[in-house]
C-alpha cells in the first residue's frame, strides 16, 4: 500500500468517526469470513459501521476525535464497530453474536465519550433501548399527573353536589311558608 492509498484510508477512517454515539473494539481471531460477513450484515442493517483495521491506520484516522482515547486498544486483531444512534442496540447486536461465536471478544467500548469494559458494553446490551426508557420516563412522570388530575376532578364534583343539594334545598318551601297558606 503506497502513501496515498494510506492516506486515503485514514480520510475515509476519520469521515466515518465523525459524530458517533458509540464505538466498540473487538478481537475476531478465530472467526471465519462468514462468520465476519454475517456480523458484518446484521450490524449494517441498523446502520452500523464494522470494519476490520490496521491498528496503526485507525490509531492516525482517530487523531483529534473521541476515538484517540482508545488508542491504546488497538493491537492485534482489531475490529471497530461505531454506532451512529442508540449505543444499546449496538451492545445488544454483539451480546447476541457473543452467545453464537465466543470467539468475538470485545475489547473496549467508547460510549458517548466514555470508556467502558467489556463487561460494561454487555451490560449496556441488558438495558432497554432508549425509546423504551423515554417511553418508560414519560409514563412515569404522567402518573402523578393523572392521579392529581383525578383527585382534583373528584373534589370538583364532590362541590357541584353539595352546591345543587343546596340549590334543591332552597328551592323547596319551607315550613313556614306552607303554614302562612291555611
Amino acid at each position: 500500500m503506497n502513501r496515498k492509498e494510506k492516506q486515503q484510508i485514514i480520510s475515509d477512517l476519520g469521515e466515518k468517526v465523525k459524530g458517533f454515539q458509540a464505538a466498540v473494539l473487538t478481537n475476531y481471531r478465530g472467526l471465519n469470513v462468514e462468520q465476519l460477513n454475517h456480523l458484518r450484515q446484521r450490524l449494517r442493517e441498523e446502520k452500523i459501521f464494522y470494519h476490520v483495521v490496521k491498528n496503526t491506520l485507525m490509531k492516525l484516522a482517530s487523531k483529534g476525535t473521541d476515538l484517540e482515547k482508545l488508542g491504546n486498544f488497538f493491537e492485534g486483531p482489531t475490529a471497530i464497530a461505531i454506532s451512529y444512534g442508540d449505543p444499546v442496540l449496538l451492545a445488544k447486536i454483539l451480546s447476541e453474536f457473543i452467545k453464537t461465536q465466543p470467539s468475538l471478544k470485545i475489547k473496549v467500548g467508547l460510549i458517548q465519550g466514555k470508556l467502558a469494559s467489556p463487561e460494561e458494553v454487555k451490560a449496556l446490551a441488558t438495558m432497554p433501548s432508549r425509546e423504551t426508557l423515554l417511553a418508560q420516563l414519560l409514563a412515569t412522570i404522567q402518573t402523578p399527573a393523572s392521579q392529581l388530575l383525578g383527585a382534583i376532578l373528584i373534589a370538583f364534583q364532590e362541590f357541584l353536589s353539595v352546591l345543587q343539594a343546596r340549590v334543591d334545598q332552597m328551592s323547596q318551601p319551607t315550613h313556614e311558608e306552607s303554614s302562612d297558606v291555611i
